[in-house]
Parts: C-alpha cells; sequence; structure tokens
C-alpha cells in the first residue's frame, strides 16, 4: 500500500477520535473509522486509519439486508470484482474487503485532490495540453479495464478524481459489467449511465458494444474539460436524446483543427464507424507527450469476494467486528491540511459558461455559533420545511416527510471544529434528488442568517438532469 504523506494521523476527518477530548471512537479490524466522506442509499465512504501504520484509507460501508432488501448483491458483487481485477495507476486501487455479520467493509486508496469535475468549475476550462493529459491517462485506464473485460458504463468528470499529485484516478464502477453479462450476440443491454455523457445506441435499447459506448463517455468528457460546457444539454430530455441522436453539436473556436476532428471521430452516432480506443491512442493528436504508465501485472483471484456474498463459505473466525467506545462526542477537529483539502469549494468563483446539467450534492458554511446552538436553529428551521429531524451527537439526519421526483429527499448534516470559536457545518445529500435537495438548502438557510458566518458557493441556476 502507498503511504498517504498528507493525511496526518491525527484527530481530523483522517481518525475517528473526536476533538476536544471526546470519545465515540469505532473501529473494524484494524482500522479506526473517521468522518463520513460520502454517503448514498446503499452505503456510506469514511475516511479510515490503519492502526498499526498510520496510513490512511477509505473505506465503503454496505449494509447487507438493505443490499439485499433492494435486490442489489449481484450489483455490489459485480463492483468489488471489478475493483480487484483492475490493477492500474490511473484506477482507484481496492485493497481488501471485510465482512461482519450485517457490513461488508471494502478498503479502498484515498484520494484527497477532490473530482476532476471540480477543478473545472473552479477554474474554468482547460488549456488543450493540460487536457490531453488528463485524457491520455482516462483513455488508458479505460483500454485497460477494457483488456480485462470491463466496462464502465458510467463515464463522467464526477467519477474521475485526482490525487495530491494531480494524478487522473477513475472511481466508481457501480454500474460496471463483466464478460459474464454479455448476451449471446456478445452485446450488452442494460441502460444505464448519465444522460449527457451516454453513448445513442445504450438509449436506443438495441444492445452496444460496452467498449465504444465508454469511449463516447470519453469523448464528451474531452470535450468538457476544453470547453468547459457540454456538447449535448437540453432541460427537456427527449431533446436532449435527440440532440445525442443526430450528435448535434459544435466545438468553440478555440478547440484546434486536430482537436475538432478526433472529437467530431468519437461523438460519431454510428457506433459501426465511431473510431476505436486503439486507433484513438494511435492518433497524432493523442500521442504528443504521451508517456504510457509502467506498472507491474498481477494475478488476482476473486475467491475471497465470493466468500463473502455466500454465507455458508464464510468462515466465522474470518468475520470482522464493529467495536465502538460510547460517549459524548464533540465536533471533529481539522487541522490545516484537511481544512484546504476538505473546504475547496469555498472560494469557487468560475462556474461552467454554460450549464453543466450537474449539481453539487453537498454544500457547506461556517459558523462561530457553537455546536449545540446550530444543531438546534437547523432543527427550528428544518421541521416547518416539513422536514423531520434526527440528531446523533453533532449529526443531524433530516429527512423529507414528501415523497420527491427520486423518493423522499435525505440530508446528512455534520459539524466540524476548525477552532474553538468556529465550526464548518456541511450538508451532504444522502438520499433523493439533488435538485431538490437544492432548494431545500437554499429554503434552509434563509432560517439559518444569524447562524452563518459564510457559505458555499451555490449553483442557483442549474436546469439540468440531477445525479
Amino acid at each position: 500500500m502507498k503511504k498517504n504523506m498528507n493525511m496526518t494521523p491525527r484527530s481530523g476527518p483522517g481518525s475517528s477520535s473526536g476533538g476536544g477530548g471526546g470519545g465515540g471512537r469505532t473501529r473494524v479490524g484494524k482500522y479506526e473509522l473517521g468522518r463520513t466522506m460520502g454517503e448514498g442509499n446503499f452505503a456510506k465512504v469514511k475516511f479510515a486509519r490503519d492502526s498499526a501504520t498510520g496510513e490512511s484509507v477509505a473505506i465503503k460501508v454496505l449494509d447487507k439486508q438493505k443490499l439485499l432488501r433492494h435486490k442489489m448483491i449481484g450489483q455490489i458483487k459485480r463492483e468489488i470484482s471489478t475493483m480487484k481485477l483492475i490493477r492500474h495507476p490511473n484506477v482507484i486501487r481496492m485493497y481488501e474487503v471485510m465482512a461482519s455479520k450485517t457490513k461488508i467493509y471494502i478498503v479502498m486508496e484515498l484520494v484527497t485532490g477532490g473530482e476532476l469535475f471540480d477543478k473545472i468549475a473552479r477554474n474554468g476550462r482547460l488549456k488543450e495540453d493540460e487536457a490531453r493529459k488528463y485524457f491520455q491517462q482516462l483513455i488508458c485506464a479505460v483500454d485497460y479495464c477494457h483488456s480485462r473485460g470491463v466496462f464502465h458504463r458510467d463515464l463522467k468528470p464526477e467519477n474521475l478524481l485526482l490525487d495530491d499529485g494531480g494524478v487522473l484516478k477513475v472511481s466508481d464502477f457501480g454500474l460496471s459489467a463483466l464478460p459474464q453479462q454479455l448476451r449471446e450476440d456478445g452485446l450488452l443491454h442494460t441502460t444505464c449511465g448519465t444522460p449527457n455523457y451516454v453513448a445513442p445506441e445504450v438509449i436506443q435499447d438495441k444492445g452496444y458494444d460496452g467498449a465504444k459506448a465508454d469511449l463516447w463517455s470519453c469523448g464528451v468528457i474531452l470535450y468538457v474539460l476544453m470547453a468547459g460546457y457540454l456538447p449535448f444539454e437540453d432541460s427537456n430530455l427527449i431533446s436532449l436524446y435527440k440532440k445525442i441522436f443526430k450528435a448535434n453539436f459544435t466545438c468553440p473556436p478555440w478547440f484546434s483543427t486536430s482537436t475538432t476532428k478526433l472529437i467530431k471521430r468519437i461523438l460519431e452516432p454510428n457506433p459501426a464507424i465511431r473510431i476505436t480506443t486503439p486507433e484513438v491512442i494511435e492518433s497524432a493528436w493523442f500521442k504528443k507527450g504521451y508517456k504510457p504508465p509502467l506498472f507491474l501485472e498481477e494475478n488476482v483471484s476473486l475467491d475471497d469476494v465470493n466468500a463473502i456474498f455466500n454465507e455458508e463459505e464464510l468462515d466465522p473466525e474470518n468475520l470482522v467486528v464493529e467495536q465502538r467506545e460510547e460517549g459524548h462526542v464533540a465536533p471533529v477537529t481539522m487541522n490545516a491540511f484537511e481544512l484546504i483539502s476538505t473546504a475547496q469549494g469555498l472560494n469557487l468563483k468560475n462556474l461552467f459558461e454554460k450549464h453543466m446539467g450537474l449539481v453539487k450534492r453537498k454544500t457547506r458554511f461556517t459558523s462561530k455559533c457553537s455546536a449545540n446552538e446550530i444543531i438546534s436553529k437547523i432543527e427550528q428551521a428544518a421541521v416547518p420545511l416539513g422536514f423531520e429531524v434526527k440528531k446523533n451527537n453533532n449529526k443531524l439526519k433530516i429527512q423529507g416527510e414528501k415523497t420527491g421526483r427520486k423518493g423522499h429527499l435525505s440530508v446528512t448534516t455534520e459539524i466540524f471544529e476548525i477552532v474553538p470559536s468556529l465550526n464548518m457545518v456541511e450538508l451532504r445529500k444522502s438520499g433523493g434528488d439533488t435538485l431538490e435537495f437544492h432548494k431545500f438548502y437554499k429554503n434552509l438557510s434563509n432560517g439559518l442568517k444569524d447562524v452563518i458566518w459564510k457559505a458555499e458557493f451555490l449553483n442557483e441556476e442549474t436546469n439540468g438532469a440531477s445525479t
């Protein structure tokens, strides 16, 4: 495992010990769990620290019963299998998988540089050479995945992370496909992905080549990197699909002739004549300054993964136990590096020149009020909006009473201490529709004017499809 030297093994997001002498430490095996980095309907991703080495990692925690109830076992097993099969410097590394009687723990490489999407949101479009560098890493990773029979099927800037050295890492294989999913015609048949990035043949639901569909998404990503906005966009989904079917887009005037030519060959709506990934790699535009990464090939076994999902074969002695020391928990204290890496969004100035059709799934504000005051004010502001609030130390679970476009909106709120007189409050969408989350935050913040000291910049103009 590569040592992450930038995450210090002290109290903060990388550890679970509370600042100011609080308790509440949680351990799983040799790992000490810390703050929640991300949260979805079926999993949480937490900072964690190897108690023996002090190394920081990320652990994805999944609830077995919830997976069974929603018939998600197959998809999660596929994601874990995919992550273990792929050993490439531009793909998030999975170190190990553990299981308890009720949960599955996926231990992964911790990447601290944020999403590539955030880099564009902060700085605007990239220059050609920088965009090419990221595109080369993306294509290199995707080509390797395809050589292993793995197709991602949801490539977009939000699923492309950067490490602290600026190296691109492909993440989120939740919609990936393995060779076993190919039908007799040799094609995939599941319609999935994010509308603005999905290939036309995927939408048509007549079967598609996973490699060619992934390459289309890579072409959209290259366009976004260099333009700062999407090639295909419309607030009406049917109109958006019509644009995708016809490849109805234009390249901005600052694109070089060779860039425009390559993108048009990638965003060819007919997959039969679309350029292939090997042909992209051999193109003159791609080859400029390209240095393929050097890494060792590894033989990978999926026996342990299969055993985790087979209760009869899982040796009880190999089950881990989640141990928690109960007690009052003070707000987690952040050190300087953790504050900067966590709060990059506080200084957003440049938005996309056109609507991205993508919105942020979390937001933050700072407050000079105490944790108890903040919790009380949020509860007072949320309840009249039709939300139920559940408190757990310095965390709040806020859930809408009404069913929205994607079920009930759920928001997780957590408080972190920057210095004794200043707290940072993070609100994350943990369920429901992202656009509804933005509307909720806007209404909530109106009732928190005497609490908020400085708020993160929000994109209030987004009209596109939610994530």
